[in-house]
């Protein structure tokens, strides 16, 4: 188990990234004072650490929180942004909310879909692994914004920062 002591020993954060410190191994003298890491596809910073791959948006949590909750949550959805104003703490189910429409999504919606039988778009949400239909709608809009104000409703704080904006358009109408 990584200390909060541990990561500050070997690790200074500045401006959302991690640069090594206190380097004491001789052939490894180079990085000092350099970002740990590298960008992984997955859009993730990885460094490798005490023989380990850490992410480093976990790391900085911890430095900064002194513990590890079960996820660590971008707010504003970048996973290369790990700002510590930009990290929160979560459950599976709460970082599963904050993430906007899946790259196999076909109305461009999340929580949107066409219902082929009924001839129209239908409005799911998900909450702590149970789906809950909304309705069923002809207008992709309409959907779109029922879908919107639903997630914020069932998530919450967690709810994507597209979808909370759009919500908070249709209120000052």
């Amino acid at each position: 188990m990584i200390t909060k002591s541990q990561v500050a020993d070997c690790f200074e954060y500045r401006d959302g990234h991690l640069y090594w410190k206190g380097v004491t191994h001789p052939n490894k003298q180079y990085l000092a004072d350099k970002p740990a890491g590298s960008l992984h596809k997955t859009g993730y910073r990885h460094v490798t650490w005490m023989g380990k791959v850490h992410k480093a948006h976990r790391l900085i949590f911890l430095m900064h929180h002194g513990y590890l909750p079960p996820e660590v949550d971008h707010i504003n959805g970048d996973r290369a942004d790990n700002r510590i104003e930009n990290l929160r703490a979560a459950n599976r189910s709460e970082n599963q909310c904050n993430r906007g429409a899946l790259a196999n999504n076909t109305s461009g919606y999340p929580g949107v879909s066409w219902h082929k039988k009924s001839k129209a778009w239908t409005v799911r949400v998900m909450k702590n692994g149970k789906q809950r239909l909304i309705g069923y709608f002809k207008d992709l809009e309409l959907a779109a914004l029922v879908s919107a104000e639903a997630r914020a409703k069932f998530h919450g704080q967690f709810a994507h920062q597209s979808l909370r904006a759009r919500v908070a358009q249709l209120e000052a109408k």
